[in-house]
């Protein structure tokens, strides 16, 4: 939601998580809790993204404008479970003008919320284009891990960034290896092994 993205302090908020249901009158899309606590968290927004994102605001902005009251909006509406707890959220549209609207950020021109649908079909093309075969937009995740550690990022902030109370997860799960980063792991151990004694082991003729 938009309140969860602070572009003052370039700060992203994760606080929960959306997800799809079976569709009825009012929709399918759900609000809910993350999976664990360390999945809560702040994450710092670069340079680059932050561009991104305001434009997108000012985009929305005038979207607003050109569509008047078209425009949708969101509510949450409270989803008990049978003990009577509110366990989750249902984002369902505004019906009347005195409810409390929620922002979300990434929309239709319109206003109308799709939930991830929204980056299925550019993701498709996107990675159809570049000749990637089997990628989600999950793996993205694992491709951040392994590029920032091999760029000298330390794995605990990597875990911390991703949500993982344990760095093992990280470890295990996150980090790729290839074909290049084992090259580059033997060029690194020939750089370390370099010097002078063992230049004359390598030019010694028997």
């Amino acid at each position: 939601m938009v309140n969860d993205i602070d572009l003052e302090n370039k700060i992203i908020k994760i606080n929960k998580t959306v997800y799809s249901k079976i569709k009825d009158d009012k929709g399918r899309w759900f609000i809910g809790t993350p999976k664990t606590e360390g999945s809560c968290r702040e994450v710092f927004i670069c340079d680059t993204l932050y561009k991104i994102l305001y434009n997108y605001k000012e985009k929305q902005k005038l979207l607003k404008k050109k569509y008047g009251r078209k425009y949708k909006k969101y509510e949450l509406e409270s989803i008990k479970n049978k003990h009577g707890k509110i366990n989750e959220y249902k984002i369902v549209e505004c019906k009347c003008k005195n409810s409390k609207n929620i922002e979300m950020v990434f929309t239709k021109n319109n206003g109308l919320y799709v939930g991830t649908d929204i980056i299925k079909y550019p993701f498709k093309i996107i990675h159809n284009e570049l000749g990637m075969k089997n990628c989600r937009f999950y793996d993205l995740r694992s491709s951040f891990a392994t590029r920032t550690l091999r760029n000298g990022v330390e794995i605990r902030d990597v875990a911390n960034i991703l949500g993982h109370t344990r760095v093992e997860t990280t470890e295990n799960y996150y980090i790729l290896s290839s074909d290049k980063n084992k090259k580059e792991a033997n060029d690194i151990l020939e750089q370390i092994i370099q010097s002078n004694v063992i230049d004359k082991i390598i030019k010694c003729k028997f």
